[in-house]
């Protein structure tokens, strides 16, 4: 994967998002609070370096809740679409997969598969909850 830019958009386009240079990480989340918010089985992350995310358009539409310590979601106040959730515990910004179209996505493993309700069998580490080096307890869990 080659260092480049990447621009994606909320779902009616009035929030731009750029990301620059490689992700630090790319997977999935099974946890509760992202299975809730995105309304879905499991989310697919790319986390970034908090200065290589830059909203480039529509910044006062941004809507922001923060449930625990450890996560501050963001969404387009007009759509509703969801953006992006800071992650200031861990020094990473994920910026959801999914609204970044042109970003090759190489998904390197699973965290809190623990509390999976979608069982992916794909090869890749499930943690069971996050890694040793993030606070979790790096355990994994068969595929």
């Amino acid at each position: 994967m080659s260092s480049q830019s990447h621009s994606g958009k909320c779902f009616c386009g009035a929030v731009e998002i750029a990301v620059s240079g490689e992700p630090v990480a790319m997977g999935y989340c099974h946890c509760d609070s992202c299975r809730e918010w995105s309304a879905g089985p499991v989310n697919a992350f790319s986390l970034w370096p908090p200065e290589a995310v830059h909203v480039t358009k529509g910044a006062d539409h941004i809507g922001n809740y923060q449930r625990s310590e450890t996560s501050l979601r963001k969404w387009c106040k007009i759509c509703g679409g969801h953006l992006l959730t800071e992650h200031p515990l861990w020094g990473v910004t994920d910026v959801y997969a999914a609204i970044i179209p042109t970003l090759d996505f190489q998904p390197m493993l699973h965290v809190n598969y623990e509390n999976t309700v979608l069982h992916l069998r794909d090869g890749l580490p499930k943690q069971k909850d996050m890694p040793a080096e993030m606070g979790g307890s790096g355990t994994l869990l068969p595929d």
